[in-house]
């Protein structure tokens, strides 16, 4: 049986809720509690099916959920944006045709997976009464791109450019995550460093911090 289908305003007529790509499909999505009936929101085909492997206590929950998997599906374009900048891309001299072809493709690929990434949806409501669900935000915004949190930012810098995702979490935890940048820095200069001399440089912050509070 379909779910109640959602207000879908004019300018998102045929976009999907979790990314913004055209779409042709429904995803049926059960409410709990207080509004417990099925509500079916507008999703491309490869978010309902990764929806459909995440359905938890909220449709938010699994907007979240989705929004990962498709950070872990496309890891691999997000990372051209953490490598490159598209003037750096477009003056590249390459001379095999096979990264010619890249060059020629990849500024876009990134661009594509980035938007579906930080597309924020639409307001759900049904027949103009707001079905918006409470839920923490932990979203996080760095160079672009919006993050589930900063743990998946962390994550995605880690595994793209080798860096120590435990000295990583460490200097952003005392730097704070609006250095966020700073800590990439000097997680990539110290990245073939020992881990007593990481110890030391996550010491010598904690010094500094107390040092300016005190």
């Amino acid at each position: 049986m379909s779910g109640v289908l959602i207000d879908i305003p004019f300018e998102f007529r045929h976009i999907c809720w979790f990314c913004g790509e055209p779409c042709n499909q429904l995803l049926d999505y059960p409410l709990a509690g207080a509004n417990a009936r099925t509500i079916a929101i507008p999703s491309c085909k490869e978010c309902r099916q990764l929806a459909n492997k995440q359905l938890l206590t909220s449709y938010a929950e699994c907007r979240v959920a989705v929004k990962d998997a498709l950070m872990k599906r496309y890891a691999k374009h997000l990372a051209i944006g953490l490598n490159w900048t598209e003037e750096e891309l477009a003056e590249a001299d390459f001379t095999c045709r096979t990264l010619q072809s890249f060059q020629q493709s990849a500024w876009f690929m990134f661009e594509v997976a980035r938007d579906r990434i930080n597309f924020n949806g639409w307001q759900v409501s049904v027949d103009g009464v707001s079905l918006d669900e409470a839920i923490n935000d932990t979203r996080f915004e760095f160079d672009g791109v919006q993050y589930s949190s900063v743990f998946s930012a962390i994550e995605q810098y880690c595994r793209h450019l080798a860096l120590d995702r435990d000295f990583l979490s460490g200097v952003v935890a005392v730097v704070g995550k609006h250095r966020f940048g700073h800590a990439v820095r000097l997680a990539r200069i110290h990245i073939v460093s020992s881990d007593k001399v990481k110890r030391a440089v996550i010491q010598e912050l904690i010094d500094d911090v107390q040092a300016f509070t005190s």
